[in-house]
């Protein structure tokens, strides 16, 4: 609904006037992107792996086996909880580092200023605007002028001005000035709120969910077909329904990849926390993963680039002057202790040129409308002299035309920097003295960022709001490669590989480019620091909010960086390619354990005629093996010199050729039983639990190391959760828990099967691996 804003009064808006259009149009404020914990906690149960789970649960609880039933939730739940609580704990840091956007303003209510929230402000407020401060909400001016800072907005590097007639808008910082003003938009409805609007709709499905999916799909395909055929021949057999049924739901929790989910948000967990010691603040865990196999880094220029900090880049004194001088008296004509960019900036380079000596006798602040500040000085021959320092056609227009003046403007111009014009002289005889250069500096660090991303196969491109010739300049002097893409905000998809910088663009260009790549295939990375980069940011597979970001900016991205500099940028890269080649393993190792073991079910069931192993014997497994192997996430890898990229339909075919190789030793081990110790049934369930664990150890030792088995040392807590998964196994099938019992020799034999076997398989792994690029 729009609200009819009232006719403005010399005493602004009455008390009921404002109520009346707070009731229209609501407070002025911003609904928070950050998601529903309720909602977060229920997505925890609403995916592939949990749906398989709960489908356990309710089958066991209809056969009335609530032992068993009670295993599987607990394990639902697990893997719930400690998504839940790793993301739970990144969003409470965040919100402790927030600050509010504008706690209150100065608003003209009933005729008198007074101080007020600045949720409270409606349209047709008048609001007074002050040095310092950040404007509350869109209005404009009618009284007044100010500088305003619209860096963290528009990507504008340098401030603008604003007097009688100009629009400013919610969230821009007033540099200098002060100024009355007349509010016609607040909350959702400023240029800020619909920023705010697209960072809200933004939506990408992170390469972990999508992974996730594909294996559980790939596996719940290929098993959900075998256990289908299961079924048939189980009937032919005549088994009775009472035996088939548990037979069934022992081969479906055998392909339920359980703890896969709770893996990858351990693993980037653990990474989040490695991260944070580095400065970087992971505010979304998927994005730690995303790190790995970010190809792309979109960034911002101002504030990300860039310092956001005007300095003297380069003084052109006229001749006969010095370039200590033209400073000097440009410092006469700049104000001391405001917050003017340009004046500070002028004034910390005269104190280091340490130039001619001038007595200030008066000094008048820069004018908006003649676009020049002045003073009066005594040089040090005591001559009283006027000093003017303001835009180059403003004060050239004061003295005699100059071409060499002229062309070197223009050639300043052409680098990307501001140029401000000095001229000194007896009132009415002024000269020009010379030309000084402003820029905003790149960061120290960021050509050795860039330079160190693409050497890790991570291409830069540079998106911003500004001028194109100080986007180039800039990109110029950080190493970013690729051409200006022409005016008119982003290009034909089929051309974007093509450009390297991206000038004048919207917040809603910056969205799309990063949508443009994500289509092409490309996993994105955005860094920027104001709400104008937000909605990239949320689209962004990986979104990075430097340290001096707005709050809009650090709610929308993945990670934020809590230490001055892009250092963290490389951090985060290198920390998530270390995590990728863990939950690599872990996933590999998923496809083989659950191919294996619904492919020995099978075997079991043709060689036994009944199901070798029970729900309960197969929740142990998957408590043993899967949870226990979790212990992956810590284990001592390689990371790739390029991004990684989940190939899953590789992972797939390597998982199957390592479960026939495990289901070989399985049905070797299990026909020993059979055939030759002619145990009865209950005991070859307990030799084929303890087969499948001892197994499984085999095969983890294969998959983690991509070259021969004995190429690196596993982690502690790998080797510590082996002999934990081992001894418990063995344990309990050595004393008869809840199983048979089973003869010490008989188990002893198996490990040292299971050990040879590892050798052997090691010899087929290493050319598969190569071939299919397991790296």
């Amino acid at each position: 609904m729009t609200a009819t804003t009232p006719n403005i009064a010399p005493g602004g808006l009455t008390s009921q006037e404002a109520a009346k259009q707070r009731g229209d149009v609501g407070p002025n404020t911003i609904a928070d992107v950050g998601e529903n914990p309720l909602r977060r906690a229920f997505e925890k149960f609403w995916a592939p792996v949990p749906w398989m789970l709960e489908g356990a649960v309710l089958l066991e609880l209809g056969l009335g086996k609530f032992m068993e039933a009670s295993v599987i939730a607990v394990l639902l739940v697990f893997n719930a909880a400690l998504a839940f609580l790793q993301e739970g704990r990144a969003q409470a840091t965040l919100a402790a580092l927030k600050t509010r956007l504008a706690i209150t303003t100065s608003i003209l209510r009933d005729g008198v200023w007074r101080l007020a929230p600045a949720a409270d402000i409606v349209p047709g407020d008048v609001v007074k605007l002050t040095l310092g401060g950040v404007i509350p909400a869109d209005a404009r001016i009618f009284s007044g002028g100010i500088l305003v800072d619209r860096s963290m907005l528009t990507g504008e590097s340098t401030p603008v001005e604003a007097g009688n007639g100009a629009s400013v808008y919610a969230g821009a910082l007033i540099k200098r000035g002060e100024a009355v003003a007349e509010v016609f938009a607040t909350g959702a409805r400023t240029k800020f709120g619909r920023t705010a609007e697209l960072v809200r709709t933004a939506h990408v499905v992170s390469s972990q969910q999508q992974a996730v999916f594909r294996v559980v799909r790939n596996l719940a395909a290929c098993n959900g077909v075998f256990i289908v055929g299961l079924t048939i021949y189980a009937h032919f057999l005549k088994m009775p329904v009472s035996e088939i049924v548990p037979l069934v739901l022992t081969a479906v929790l055998a392909s339920i990849p359980v703890a896969l989910p709770a893996t990858f948000t351990l693993a980037a967990a653990l990474g989040a926390r490695a991260l944070a010691k580095l400065g970087v603040l992971p505010t979304r865990l998927s994005a730690v993963d995303e790190a790995g196999t970010m190809d792309i880094l979109c960034a911002d220029k101002t504030g990300t680039l860039t310092k956001n900090e005007l300095t003297v880049g380069e003084v052109r004194s006229m001749e006969g002057f010095a370039d200590s001088y033209t400073l000097s008296a440009a410092s006469c004509a700049s104000a001391e202790g405001g917050q003017d960019p340009v004046d500070i900036a002028i004034r910390a380079a005269a104190a280091k040129a340490a130039g001619a000596r001038f007595t200030l006798i008066s000094f008048s602040p820069f004018d908006p409308a003649k676009r020049m500040s002045e003073a009066s000085v005594k040089d040090a021959k005591g001559q009283t002299l006027r000093v003017v320092k303001g835009a180059f056609a403003t004060v050239v227009a004061l003295t005699e035309p100059s071409p060499q003046a002229a062309t070197a403007a223009q050639e300043l111009e052409r680098k990307g920097l501001r140029v401000m014009a000095v001229a000194v002289g007896p009132v009415g005889a002024l000269k020009l003295v010379g030309l000084i250069a402003l820029t905003d500096p790149p960061r120290e660090d960021s050509a050795a960022l860039v330079k160190e991303l693409r050497g890790l196969g991570v291409r830069v491109v540079m998106a911003s709001g500004d001028a194109p010739v100080t986007a180039l300049a800039v990109a110029g002097l950080v190493g970013i490669r690729g051409a200006l893409c022409p005016p008119g905000g982003v290009p034909d998809p089929a051309r974007l590989d093509d450009y390297g910088v991206f000038a004048g663009v919207l917040p809603e260009d910056k969205f799309k480019l990063v949508k443009m790549n994500q289509s092409a295939g490309h996993t994105v990375g955005m860094c920027g620091d104001g709400a104008n980069d937000a909605p990239a940011l949320r689209q962004a597979q990986i979104g990075i909010a430097v340290s001096t970001a707005t709050d809009v900016a650090k709610s929308a991205a993945g990670m934020v960086l809590t230490t001055a500099g892009l250092g963290g940028i490389v951090s985060a890269v290198k920390q998530g390619r270390l995590i990728y080649q863990r939950v690599l393993t872990y996933t590999l190792n998923s496809i083989t354990k659950k191919i294996v073991q619904v492919l020995f079910i099978g075997a079991g069931l043709a060689m036994t005629g009944h199901a070798i192993l029970t729900p309960l014997l197969m929740a142990f497994v998957m408590i043993v093996g899967d949870f226990l192997g979790m212990s992956l996430t810590t284990d001592n890898v390689r990371p790739a010199a390029t991004p990684n990229a989940w190939r899953i339909g590789r992972l797939t075919i390597a998982g199957a050729v390592m479960g026939l190789g495990q289901l070989a030793f399985s049905v070797a081990v299990l026909s020993f039983g059979d055939y030759v110790e002619h145990y009865d049934l209950a005991t070859l369930q307990t030799l084929a639990f303890v087969t499948i664990v001892l197994g499984n150890q085999a095969t983890t030792y294969n998959n983690r190391e991509r070259r021969h088995i004995w190429s690196s040392r596993p982690s502690f807590w790998l080797i510590v959760s082996s002999i934990l998964d081992s001894s418990l196994a063995c344990g309990l099938a050595f004393a008869g828990l809840a199983m048979a019992p089973l003869p010490i020799a008989t188990i002893a034999g198996i490990l040292g099967a299971a050990a040879a076997f590892a050798v052997l398989i090691d010899l087929l792994k290493v050319p598969l691996f190569r071939r299919l690029v397991i790296a």
